[in-house]
């Protein structure tokens, strides 16, 4: 019985990285449809569990109604579902994340294992600054308030269990759209020794991320803040004692098409927020739904009952 699930969602047809995530060997892929996902054609494939809108409703319509349509977070009914059919593991996956050969082979969660740590001294930990590139780039939500901050990163070797493994991602990085307007389109290819983790709150996304069961019912991706919604999900899993490591490169993004101001306009909330944020989650996680619309709370409560 297989006891490990890959969510997504899309709006597309089944593409490449679909296709190959779906010939992965121990793994069921659950793809959660929107208003405009092409039905039938995931309906058809037996290989997948396809949740439609009417699905999601029959698991909460409550919920449902709270998150809304035509947007990224319909995926927490995946999360839903896979926690319901007793999973062990969910990767949590971008449609244009194209897995590599390495994809699900290094898995380091539920074992005591040997990291290194890079402690700093500012707020936030960018997990993206221990590489040396031409031009500086930063992960997606991290604080622009600590751009310009010289981090004093000490690094040493510490023991962890971690729940949550973030992979990288060769090719198309995620970064905000301050940086990527910057770039012109540049790729990077992150090699990675060994895993790794901080001593700080530090954001990692949604698009090729390894959770444990444990951590599910607090890992949500919150509706109604744009493209905050899998970095706040990251802060406040950390805020509550969850660990996090990143590790290789096991994907390549061909980053589906994007307006970067429109990009920008979606993560306007973190730029003006993701500092203050992390440092109320350092004095109490319940300090979330300060910076959360009501309605974005409310439904990060219904999730939760899902798996009372």
């Amino acid at each position: 019985m297989i006891n490990n699930f890959i969510v997504t969602t899309t709006i597309f047809k089944p593409s490449v990285a679909l296709k190959k995530f779906l010939n992965i060997n121990n793994w069921q892929l659950i793809v959660v449809g929107d208003k405009k996902t092409p039905h039938n054609l995931y309906k058809e494939i037996k290989k997948i569990i396809y949740l439609s809108p009417e699905d999601q409703e029959k698991i909460d319509k409550k919920l449902s109604d709270l998150i809304g349509w035509n947007c990224i977070q319909r995926r927490n009914f995946g999360y839903i579902l896979a926690y319901k059919l007793g999973v062990k593991y969910i990767a949590t996956v971008d449609d244009d994340n194209i897995p590599l050969q390495n994809w699900g082979k290094n898995i380091y969660l539920d074992k005591n294992v040997l990291v290194d740590s890079y402690n700093t001294n500012l707020l936030s930990f960018d997990l993206l600054s221990i590489f040396k590139n031409k031009i500086k780039i930063w992960h997606r939500g991290f604080p622009l308030q600590l751009i310009q901050e010289k981090a004093n990163l000490k690094k040493k070797k510490v023991r962890i269990i971690a729940d949550i493994q973030a992979n990288l991602w060769n090719g198309n990085p995620d970064i905000d759209a301050i940086n990527r307007l910057n770039l012109n389109n540049e790729n990077f290819y992150f090699s990675l020794k060994n895993p790794y983790t901080s001593n700080k709150i530090m954001p990692f996304n949604s698009q090729n991320t390894i959770l444990t069961r444990n951590v599910i019912k607090h890992y949500f991706l919150f509706p109604h803040i744009g493209r905050m919604d899998d970095i706040w999900a990251a802060f406040y899993v950390q805020s509550i004692g969850k660990k996090v490591i990143f590790s290789e490169s096991t994907v390549k993004q061909e980053r589906n098409p994007h307006n970067l101001y429109t990009d920008f306009k979606n993560e306007l909330i973190g730029y003006n927020n993701n500092l203050n944020l992390i440092n109320s989650l350092y004095k109490s996680p319940l300090l979330i739904k300060n910076f959360l619309p009501k309605k974005s709370y409310e439904a990060f409560k219904q999730y939760q009952k899902n798996f009372s």
